[in-house]
Protein backbone atom coordinates (compact mmCIF):
# COMPACT_ATOMS: atom_id res chain seq x y z
CA UNK A 1 0.00 0.00 0.00
CA UNK A 2 2.87 2.72 0.49
CA UNK A 3 3.20 2.94 -3.27
CA UNK A 4 0.06 4.30 -3.37
CA UNK A 5 0.51 6.74 -0.27
CA UNK A 6 3.49 7.78 -2.29
CA UNK A 7 1.54 8.74 -5.06
CA UNK A 8 -1.15 10.30 -3.36
CA UNK A 9 1.38 12.53 -1.27
CA UNK A 10 2.77 13.32 -5.10
CA UNK A 11 -0.84 14.47 -5.86
CA UNK A 12 -2.05 16.82 -3.07
CA UNK A 13 1.35 18.45 -3.08
CA UNK A 14 1.70 19.16 -6.80
CA UNK A 15 -1.82 19.63 -7.71
CA UNK A 16 -3.59 20.30 -4.54
CA UNK A 17 -1.01 22.51 -3.73
CA UNK A 18 -1.39 20.87 0.31
CA UNK A 19 1.24 22.99 2.94
CA UNK A 20 3.84 21.25 4.26
CA UNK A 21 2.31 20.67 7.57
CA UNK A 22 -0.88 18.77 6.19
CA UNK A 23 1.46 16.99 3.72
CA UNK A 24 2.95 15.74 7.40
CA UNK A 25 -0.27 15.09 8.69
CA UNK A 26 -1.28 13.41 5.92
CA UNK A 27 1.96 11.00 5.58
CA UNK A 28 1.72 9.98 9.27
CA UNK A 29 -1.98 9.41 9.89
CA UNK A 30 -1.80 7.02 6.61
CA UNK A 31 1.68 5.24 7.73
CA UNK A 32 -0.62 5.06 10.73
CA UNK A 33 -3.05 3.19 9.53
CA UNK A 34 -0.77 0.74 7.23
CA UNK A 35 1.13 -0.31 10.36
CA UNK A 36 -1.89 -1.46 11.85
CA UNK A 37 -3.43 -3.09 8.81
CA UNK A 38 -0.20 -4.71 7.44
CA UNK A 39 1.57 -3.62 4.64
CA UNK A 40 1.00 -6.72 3.12
CA UNK A 41 -2.88 -6.35 2.65
CA UNK A 42 -3.80 -5.26 -0.64
CA UNK A 43 -5.43 -2.37 -1.04
CA UNK A 44 -8.62 -4.34 -2.57
CA UNK A 45 -9.07 -5.87 0.90
CA UNK A 46 -9.50 -2.60 3.05
CA UNK A 47 -13.66 -2.62 3.29
CA UNK A 48 -15.86 -1.20 5.71
CA UNK A 49 -15.12 -3.95 8.73
CA UNK A 50 -11.26 -3.32 8.60
CA UNK A 51 -11.86 0.01 8.80
CA UNK A 52 -14.41 -0.19 11.85
CA UNK A 53 -11.67 -2.37 13.51
CA UNK A 54 -9.48 0.35 13.18
CA UNK A 55 -11.66 2.85 14.43
CA UNK A 56 -11.95 0.86 17.14
CA UNK A 57 -8.18 0.65 17.70
CA UNK A 58 -8.37 4.05 18.11
CA UNK A 59 -11.04 4.57 20.50
CA UNK A 60 -9.42 2.19 22.82
CA UNK A 61 -6.04 4.00 22.63
CA UNK A 62 -7.86 6.96 23.82
CA UNK A 63 -7.39 9.38 20.97
CA UNK A 64 -9.43 12.43 21.02
CA UNK A 65 -12.70 12.85 18.88
CA UNK A 66 -10.76 15.84 17.05
CA UNK A 67 -7.63 13.41 16.39
CA UNK A 68 -9.79 10.63 15.23
CA UNK A 69 -11.75 12.97 12.72
CA UNK A 70 -8.05 14.20 11.48
CA UNK A 71 -7.20 10.69 11.15
CA UNK A 72 -10.42 9.60 9.54
CA UNK A 73 -10.32 13.01 6.92
CA UNK A 74 -6.73 11.63 6.04
CA UNK A 75 -8.14 8.19 4.66
CA UNK A 76 -11.15 9.97 2.91
CA UNK A 77 -9.18 12.23 0.85
CA UNK A 78 -6.80 8.99 0.01
CA UNK A 79 -9.50 6.69 -0.81
CA UNK A 80 -11.02 9.07 -2.51
CA UNK A 81 -8.44 9.56 -4.80
CA UNK A 82 -7.91 5.91 -5.24
CA UNK A 83 -11.49 5.65 -6.62
CA UNK A 84 -10.77 8.53 -8.88
CA UNK A 85 -7.52 7.12 -10.30
CA UNK A 86 -9.22 3.85 -10.91
CA UNK A 87 -7.73 2.01 -8.14
CA UNK A 88 -10.96 1.23 -6.50
CA UNK A 89 -14.77 0.87 -7.45
CA UNK A 90 -15.98 2.35 -4.41
CA UNK A 91 -14.54 4.24 -1.70
CA UNK A 92 -15.53 2.26 2.11
CA UNK A 93 -14.32 5.18 4.09
CA UNK A 94 -18.08 6.78 3.17
CA UNK A 95 -19.77 3.90 5.21
CA UNK A 96 -17.79 4.82 7.93
CA UNK A 97 -19.46 7.57 11.06
CA UNK A 98 -17.16 10.33 11.66
CA UNK A 99 -17.28 10.87 15.93
CA UNK A 100 -18.73 13.79 17.47
CA UNK A 101 -16.47 16.48 18.50
CA UNK A 102 -17.55 19.08 21.39
CA UNK A 103 -17.56 22.23 19.98
CA UNK A 104 -15.32 24.31 22.66
CA UNK A 105 -15.64 28.10 22.37
CA UNK A 106 -12.14 30.06 21.85
CA UNK A 107 -10.26 31.56 24.22
CA UNK A 108 -9.32 35.30 23.73
CA UNK A 109 -7.97 38.04 25.92
CA UNK A 110 -9.81 41.11 27.12
CA UNK A 111 -8.87 44.53 25.41
CA UNK A 112 -7.10 46.07 28.46
CA UNK A 113 -4.96 42.85 28.56
CA UNK A 114 -3.67 42.68 24.61
CA UNK A 115 -3.19 46.34 25.59
CA UNK A 116 -0.76 45.42 28.08
CA UNK A 117 0.64 42.97 26.49
CA UNK A 118 1.63 45.64 23.46
CA UNK A 119 3.30 47.78 25.64
CA UNK A 120 6.02 45.20 27.43
CA UNK A 121 8.29 44.80 24.58
CA UNK A 122 11.35 47.70 24.51
CA UNK A 123 10.97 50.23 21.52
CA UNK A 124 14.16 51.59 21.92
CA UNK A 125 16.36 48.21 20.46
CA UNK A 126 15.98 45.73 18.12
CA UNK A 127 14.88 42.63 20.22
CA UNK A 128 12.55 44.99 21.86
CA UNK A 129 11.35 46.35 18.62
CA UNK A 130 10.93 42.82 16.69
CA UNK A 131 9.27 41.50 19.78
CA UNK A 132 7.01 44.66 19.06
CA UNK A 133 6.48 44.39 15.98
CA UNK A 134 5.50 40.22 15.88
CA UNK A 135 2.62 41.02 19.35
CA UNK A 136 1.38 44.50 17.28
CA UNK A 137 1.33 42.24 13.71
CA UNK A 138 -0.59 39.47 15.16
CA UNK A 139 -2.80 41.29 16.80
CA UNK A 140 -3.30 43.94 14.41
CA UNK A 141 -3.78 41.57 11.53
CA UNK A 142 -5.27 38.17 12.84
CA UNK A 143 -2.68 36.28 10.59
CA UNK A 144 -1.67 32.71 11.88
CA UNK A 145 2.14 32.26 12.90
CA UNK A 146 2.78 30.62 9.93
CA UNK A 147 1.45 33.61 7.60
CA UNK A 148 3.46 35.67 10.32
CA UNK A 149 6.64 34.06 10.06
CA UNK A 150 6.27 33.60 5.97
CA UNK A 151 6.63 37.19 5.81
CA UNK A 152 8.63 38.81 3.78
CA UNK A 153 9.43 42.44 3.29
CA UNK A 154 7.95 42.97 -0.03
CA UNK A 155 4.53 41.49 1.24
CA UNK A 156 4.72 44.93 3.60
CA UNK A 157 2.64 47.72 1.47
CA UNK A 158 3.27 50.75 4.10
CA UNK A 159 1.23 53.12 2.02
CA UNK A 160 -1.75 50.93 1.23
CA UNK A 161 -1.56 49.43 5.11
CA UNK A 162 -1.46 45.88 3.50
CA UNK A 163 0.32 42.83 3.76
CA UNK A 164 0.16 39.92 1.27
CA UNK A 165 0.26 36.22 3.14
CA UNK A 166 0.35 32.72 1.89
CA UNK A 167 -2.79 30.62 4.22
CA UNK A 168 -3.70 26.98 4.34
CA UNK A 169 -3.56 25.75 0.61
CA UNK A 170 -0.74 28.23 0.16
CA UNK A 171 -3.80 30.41 -0.82
CA UNK A 172 -2.88 34.52 -1.13
CA UNK A 173 -4.68 37.09 0.29
CA UNK A 174 -4.42 40.83 1.49
CA UNK A 175 -4.83 41.90 4.76
CA UNK A 176 -5.22 45.01 6.03
CA UNK A 177 -2.74 46.16 8.90
CA UNK A 178 -2.66 49.28 11.08
CA UNK A 179 -0.85 52.14 11.37
CA UNK A 180 0.21 51.42 14.87
CA UNK A 181 1.88 47.94 14.07
CA UNK A 182 3.12 49.39 10.52
CA UNK A 183 4.82 51.93 12.79
CA UNK A 184 7.32 49.68 15.05
CA UNK A 185 7.47 47.19 11.75
CA UNK A 186 9.34 50.19 10.02
CA UNK A 187 11.19 51.26 13.22
CA UNK A 188 12.57 47.63 13.46
CA UNK A 189 13.28 46.96 9.59
CA UNK A 190 15.63 50.53 9.81
CA UNK A 191 17.67 49.24 13.45
CA UNK A 192 18.57 46.04 12.66
CA UNK A 193 21.75 44.76 10.70
CA UNK A 194 20.87 42.24 8.99
CA UNK A 195 19.88 42.19 5.47
CA UNK A 196 17.45 39.45 5.08
CA UNK A 197 14.08 39.26 2.85
CA UNK A 198 12.25 38.25 5.91
CA UNK A 199 10.29 40.11 8.21
CA UNK A 200 11.29 38.96 11.43
CA UNK A 201 14.76 37.32 12.24
CA UNK A 202 15.75 35.27 14.69
CA UNK A 203 19.10 36.34 16.33
CA UNK A 204 21.34 34.43 13.75
CA UNK A 205 19.93 36.81 11.23
CA UNK A 206 17.81 33.66 9.55
CA UNK A 207 14.01 33.82 9.40
CA UNK A 208 12.08 32.86 12.83
CA UNK A 209 10.40 30.20 13.39
CA UNK A 210 7.16 29.51 14.64
CA UNK A 211 8.31 28.02 17.80
CA UNK A 212 10.28 30.88 17.78
CA UNK A 213 7.31 32.98 17.92
CA UNK A 214 5.77 30.99 20.67
CA UNK A 215 8.48 31.31 23.09
CA UNK A 216 8.12 35.34 22.45
CA UNK A 217 4.32 35.38 23.13
CA UNK A 218 5.32 33.61 26.53
CA UNK A 219 7.72 35.79 27.58
CA UNK A 220 5.18 38.65 27.68
CA UNK A 221 2.67 37.23 28.54
CA UNK A 222 4.68 36.31 32.08
CA UNK A 223 5.88 39.82 31.84
CA UNK A 224 2.78 41.59 31.98
CA UNK A 225 1.28 39.18 34.70
CA UNK A 226 -1.79 37.46 32.53
CA UNK A 227 -2.02 34.46 34.47
CA UNK A 228 -4.23 32.38 31.59
CA UNK A 229 -2.38 30.22 29.20
CA UNK A 230 -1.56 31.93 25.83
CA UNK A 231 -0.97 30.55 22.55
CA UNK A 232 0.18 32.92 19.82
CA UNK A 233 -3.00 31.56 18.33
CA UNK A 234 -5.34 33.17 20.52
CA UNK A 235 -3.97 36.25 19.08
CA UNK A 236 -6.29 35.24 16.06
CA UNK A 237 -9.27 34.45 18.27
CA UNK A 238 -8.91 37.82 20.49
CA UNK A 239 -8.79 40.03 16.37
CA UNK A 240 -12.10 38.47 15.85
CA UNK A 241 -13.75 38.44 18.79
CA UNK A 242 -12.66 42.25 19.24
CA UNK A 243 -14.07 43.11 15.85
CA UNK A 244 -17.48 41.51 16.21
CA UNK A 245 -17.53 43.26 19.71
CA UNK A 246 -17.53 46.50 18.36
CA UNK A 247 -20.12 45.89 14.97
CA UNK A 248 -17.71 43.85 12.66
CA UNK A 249 -19.42 42.02 9.77
CA UNK A 250 -18.99 38.39 10.30
CA UNK A 251 -18.66 38.06 6.61
CA UNK A 252 -15.48 40.82 6.51
CA UNK A 253 -14.43 39.03 9.59
CA UNK A 254 -14.25 35.57 7.51
CA UNK A 255 -12.40 37.08 4.86
CA UNK A 256 -9.91 38.90 7.19
CA UNK A 257 -9.57 35.58 8.94
CA UNK A 258 -9.00 33.94 5.58
CA UNK A 259 -12.18 31.31 6.53
CA UNK A 260 -13.34 29.22 3.39
CA UNK A 261 -16.32 28.22 5.36
CA UNK A 262 -18.55 31.06 7.13
CA UNK A 263 -19.30 28.35 9.48
CA UNK A 264 -15.84 28.11 11.05
CA UNK A 265 -16.00 32.06 12.00
CA UNK A 266 -19.21 31.61 13.52
CA UNK A 267 -17.65 30.16 16.29
CA UNK A 268 -16.54 33.90 17.16
CA UNK A 269 -20.42 35.44 17.59
CA UNK A 270 -20.46 32.73 20.47
CA UNK A 271 -18.20 34.25 22.72
CA UNK A 272 -19.63 37.83 22.41
CA UNK A 273 -22.56 37.05 25.09
CA UNK A 274 -21.52 40.45 26.61
CA UNK A 275 -22.64 42.71 24.23
CA UNK A 276 -25.82 40.83 23.41
CA UNK A 277 -26.86 41.08 26.37
CA UNK A 278 -25.85 44.70 26.32
CA UNK A 279 -27.84 45.33 23.16
CA UNK A 280 -30.71 43.33 24.49
CA UNK A 281 -30.55 45.45 27.74
CA UNK A 282 -31.03 48.92 25.96
CA UNK A 283 -33.84 47.84 23.45
CA UNK A 284 -35.83 45.71 24.88
CA UNK A 285 -38.94 47.23 26.73
CA UNK A 286 -39.49 44.37 29.48
CA UNK A 287 -35.64 44.05 29.62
Amino acid sequence: MNRFVDKFLTYIEIEKNYSVHTLENYSHDLNDFISHVGDEKQIEDIDYFVLRKYLAHLRSARFSARTINRKLSALRSFFKFLVREGHLQHNPVLLLSSPKMERTLPHFLSEDEMNRLMECPSNEDVPGLRDRSILETLYSTGIRVSELVGLNVEHVDFIGNIIKVYGKGKKERLVPIGDQALKVIRKYLAMRTHKNRSVFLNKFGTRLSSRGVRNIVNKYIHKASITCHVSPHMFRHSFATHLLNRGADLRAVQELLGHVNLSTTQIYTHVTTDRLKKIYNNAHPRA
